[in-house]
């Protein structure tokens, strides 16, 4: 027997322990309670109007924890009107206020017997003020916030079965200005029961990040992040300023920047705290703390290095962990070798490094004197030493040696001489005291003098010369005489002659006349002789009427050789001028020709797409084709905007001897995969190829290094549809056909280099403070075949179908003529200031009314002649469609003409939101020339026409081009037969 739907609702909450287990309730941390009836345990005072209406219930959970609830169930009486307001509710510094409802809903059809109107529904409302109105209540003063429905509902059933349907709902309120607020729910006939009603707002919580913190920030009820600015945790420095964004739903985005550890701290739990004793830092960084290096200490915490134990040393090089050394111990094990005036030594390494490997040796030679006494200081007398002559030679050095071993050259014979040899490292001049040397002493033997090296020839005649010479470098002793061994040259050594002088000259007689000899002197000493001097070779003088001196002689062959020098070198630039000239003019053009990287052919002076897909390391093309910047001379400075692999910010770049500039970076987010990598980089390895200013320009990457980065000029006006719309009608026609110059030469620039663009639109130009407009945006790019007709089939993959022209949508192939398609779009984008093309058309409409003929209508205030530049690039056959270098060309006609821009094209029939019959544009076909030209001037230019009479193709020809601006028409007048079809008329 069912009872009193009133009733049941007590019923109801006696059975709410069953709805769901009670826990502790814990909130996100960026939301912020204003109201939670829940955690209420005594009367909510909420006022009720009428008091019939809404009743205030108690109920216990299952751990007998007291709720407040309200509950409305009049749905047996008529006209319902039943208020329930809350308390005056402080909004804080919130903006945005969000209300969470949950209650159950009685199903309208489980209750027999209604007599009024039974609602499933009840209002939520709410009233601003700036302070505590009491018990103050007017129906009219709230405003509706939402009509709150179940989204489960239960009947009799589920009370018999204890199945309750408990419903959660959740409402924006906002932007609030007053200091304060009330909510009011508003029943007009249902059987309702409110559990809990929750009203919070959301903020970004304090929070550290990069060792900065960043207090609790509540956001605008805006689409805007909120800049945040971070400060370093106690014992740090910034290293870039901290920055975070709140957004509006509570959640810091983006750090930027970050905080370093000062020296003697370390990174630990999001602070920076000292070192342990035992433990240092020497640097800034979040680094931890190291242990003190082998030999070295630090007593104290927060320690910047570690002090070194007793006579061990850090060199001033070293750095702090490094293990603190001492000085090697001495060579080992030194051994000598004497011949005649030259020792060898060799050792062994000190037998305890001090812990280094940059041990060096330095020998010491000594020179030692027996002093008091007779003979060697082995007879009894003291030995005296001195630091050796100058002109000791040692090989390789004395100073620095890296090897065990040195030759000790230039000594003198007889003599005794002292060798230290110290055992040097890096801390040895730090401890003086603690130096260590190994030494030996020898006696040189008795040696004989090296050889003559320099010998001149002073007179020459026909029987005799007299010849000079030098004293040996090395004597070794007191020369007693030298030898002279002389013979003719022809006799090999066969008979010789030999002389015996005591000084440095000789006189050679009777001699041959015009007779070549080879000469050799050698030096005696007590030790005998020494080794033989080098062949010197000389010449008696002929048998003539005269003789010339030695002098003489020498003049008159630098003379004889100079002019044959001057003769040799003239015929040698000739011919080598004749030779280049003539290769010049016979090197064949395909011998010009260069080759690229990949295989790719490339002519000098002409620029040649290369596609990076064809490399099989993507890394290749990057860093062929694009510079490789280090990220330290890159700073971001904000977050402008989200692209398809991560974040777009604007930021500066400043290279080494370089001006700093403005750049925009687009960064690759982290977890990326090699696939995403290597799509990310293929737009700069497409950029990087091209250097025009209409295009956009590539500054360099980061690959090395995370976040990889893909660095471009800055555009300040971003891109070209938003910028217009955001200046409608604010433009002169001159400026618009600037901008389409500009763009139309981009693209003739990569067409002349055989690229596609395939993505060609108004969002993908760029604008710049000057307003020069360049093409971005390269990802759906590829390259064209040798061919120039040859078109790129793509596998799959979007298509932008309003910008797309038919053939590139039907079969897949893409064009420059496809680009022309779509860079008609973009002209008509321009012209109607960044409208949407086709409107709110479906892509599949847009489809079917292009292939059946249709074409967008003229813009608003459209010349003529840009209007029928749009028609001629959305010819259906695309040979028909002009080239970019015409686009370029009659833009620039127009620029010069700026008249022409004056007639605009008919938008009487241009209806509001469809597209032009293509075939109520057209011009009709005429059966003469007359009929034409009656034909023309029932056009927008007729006025050209006026006062000038046509009777044949030459008369119109000779027109002049002041008088006639017409674009294409689309007929051949019959009486032109020598015109052709495809050509119509284009005067400017």
């Amino acid at each position: 027997m069912d009872c009193n739907p009133r009733s049941l609702l007590f019923v109801l909450f006696l059975l709410l322990s069953c709805v769901s287990p009670s826990y502790p309730i814990i909130y996100p941390p960026n939301e912020v309670n204003l109201l939670d009836s829940k955690a209420s345990q005594g009367e909510l005072g909420w006022i009720s109007y009428p008091s019939h209406g809404w009743e205030e219930i108690s109920g216990v959970d299952e751990h007998y924890t007291p709720i407040r609830t309200f509950q409305v169930c009049n749905v047996m009486e008529y006209s319902q009107n039943n208020w329930l307001r809350t308390n005056w509710i402080p909004r804080q510094s919130a903006q945005k206020i969000y209300v969470e409802l949950k209650f159950t809903l009685r199903d309208c059809n489980s209750i027999p017997l209604v007599l009024g109107t039974c609602k499933e529904t009840f209002n939520l409302l709410y009233l601003e003020t700036d302070d505590d109105q009491g018990s103050h209540f007017r129906e009219h003063m709230f405003i509706k916030i939402d009509t709150i429905a179940a989204d489960e509902s239960f009947t009799q059933m589920d009370l018999g079965d204890r199945i309750l349907k408990l419903n959660t709902e959740v409402r924006e309120v906002g932007p609030m200005i007053k200091k304060g607020f009330y909510l009011a729910f508003q029943d007009v006939g249902a059987c309702v029961a409110l559990v809990s009603v929750r009203v919070y707002f959301k903020k970004c919580p304090y929070t550290v990040r990069n060792l900065a913190s960043f207090p609790d920030t509540v956001p605008m009820d805006s689409q805007s992040l909120v800049e945040v600015k971070g400060s370093c945790v106690n014992h740090s420095k910034e290293e870039e300023p901290p920055r975070m964004y709140c957004s509006t739903e509570g959640e810091w985005l983006v750090p930027i920047g970050k905080c370093l550890c000062n020296p003697g701290y370390e990174e630990r739990s999001n602070t920076c705290q000292m070192c342990r004793a035992g433990f240092y830092k020497s640097t800034l960084g979040n680094m931890e703390c190291s242990k003190c290096p082998p030999h070295s200490f630090s007593h104290h915490e927060g320690s910047l290095h570690c002090g070194c134990e007793k006579n061990y040393f850090r060199a001033d090089g070293d750095p702090a962990s490094m293990a603190c050394t001492r000085p090697p111990s001495a060579p080992r094990n030194v051994i000598s070798s004497i011949n005649e005036t030259s020792v060898i030594l060799e050792w062994s390494w000190p037998e305890d490094t001090g812990g280094r490997r940059d041990i060096t040796f330095t020998v010491l030679c000594k020179r030692c004197r027996s002093v008091g006494g007779s003979g060697s200081g082995s007879n009894g007398g003291a030995l005296r030493c001195e630091p050796c002559r100058s002109n000791v030679r040692f090989l390789p050095r004395a100073v620095g040696l890296h090897n065990t071993t040195v030759t000790v050259g230039d000594l003198l014979a007889h003599t005794n001489y002292t060798f230290e040899i110290e055992a040097q490292n890096g801390v040895s001049s730090l401890a003086p005291k603690m130096r260590q040397y190994a030494a030996v002493t020898i006696t040189t033997n008795q040696a004989a003098p090296s050889p003559v090296t320099v010998i001149r020839k002073e007179k020459t005649s026909r029987n005799s010369v007299s010849l000079s010479w030098l004293e040996p470098e090395r004597p070794n002793g007191i020369i007693l005489d030298y030898e002279i061994k002389y013979y003719e040259k022809e006799e090999q050594e066969t008979s010789y002659t030999i002389l015996r002088a005591r000084g440095c000259n000789v006189t050679l007689n009777g001699l041959k006349p015009d007779t070549a000899y080879l000469l050799q002197i050698r030096a005696r000493t007590a030790a005998g002789y020494g080794a033989s001097s080098p062949s010197f070779q000389f010449e008696t003088s002929p048998d003539s009427a005269f003789s010339i001196s030695g002098e003489n002689s020498q003049v008159v062959l630098i003379a004889i050789s100079s002019a044959v020098a001057i003769i040799l070198l003239t015929v040698l630039l000739y011919v080598l001028i004749g030779r280049f000239c003539c290769h010049s003019k016979s090197k064949h053009p395909d011998e010009k020709r260069l080759h690229f990287g990949n295989g790719h052919l490339r002519l000098p002076g002409i620029r040649t797409y290369v596609d990076p897909h064809t490399y099989e390391d993507p890394s290749q093309a990057v860093h062929e084709f694009a510079k490789e910047l280090d990220a330290s001379c890159i700073a971001i400075d904000k977050v402008v905007g989200a692209g398809e692999f991560g974040e777009v910010c604007s930021g500066r770049l400043k290279l080494p001897s370089k001006k700093e500039i403005c750049v925009a970076i687009k960064t690759l987010k982290g977890g990326y995969t090699d696939k995403q990598r290597r799509d990310f980089l293929a737009e700069a390895s497409i950029m990087g190829q091209f250097d025009h200013p209409n295009i956009i320009r590539l500054e360099g990457v980061v690959t090395r290094s995370k976040p990889v980065m893909i660095v471009t000029e800055y555009m300040e006006n971003g891109s070209l549809d938003s910028f217009l719309r955001k200046h409608d009608a604010q433009f002169t026609g001159i400026q618009l056909v600037g901008m389409l110059r500009g763009i139309a030469s981009g693209m003739k620039y990569l067409s002349d280099m055989g690229y596609v663009h395939r993505d060609l639109a108004a969002r993908n130009i760029l604008v710049n403070s000057n307003l020069v407009c360049k093409v971005s945006d390269f990802g759906l790019s590829r390259v064209l075949e040798d061919d120039p007709e040859a078109a790129y089939t793509t596998r799959g993959g979007k298509i932008p179908i309003r910008w797309t022209a038919p053939e590139a949508i039907a079969y897949r192939k893409f064009t420059s003529a496809s680009d022309a398609w779509s860079y008609g779009i973009v002209l008509w984008e321009v012209m109607s200031y960044g409208e949407r093309p086709y409107w709110e058309m479906s892509n599949q409409d847009v489809i079917k009314a292009v292939d059946e003929g249709y074409r967008l209508p003229p813009p608003m205030d459209c010349p003529a002649t840009l209007y029928q530049l749009m028609l001629d690039c959305w010819q259906k056959e695309r040979n028909n469609r002009p080239k970019f270098e015409q686009i370029v060309s009659i833009l620039d006609k127009l620029i010069r003409n700026p008249g022409t821009l004056k007639i605009t094209a008919n938008t009487t029939s241009r209806p509001a939101n469809l597209l032009l019959d293509r075939s109520s544009s057209e011009v009709p076909s005429m059966g003469t020339m007359g009929d034409w030209m009656d034909g023309m001037r029932t056009l927008p230019c007729k006025e050209a026409f006026s006062g000038v009479s046509y009777s044949s193709c030459d008369t119109l020809a000779k027109t002049s081009t002041d008088r006639v601006v017409l674009t294409e028409v689309h007929v051949t007048p019959a009486s032109c037969p020598e015109w052709e079809p495809s050509m119509g008329i284009t005067t400017l």
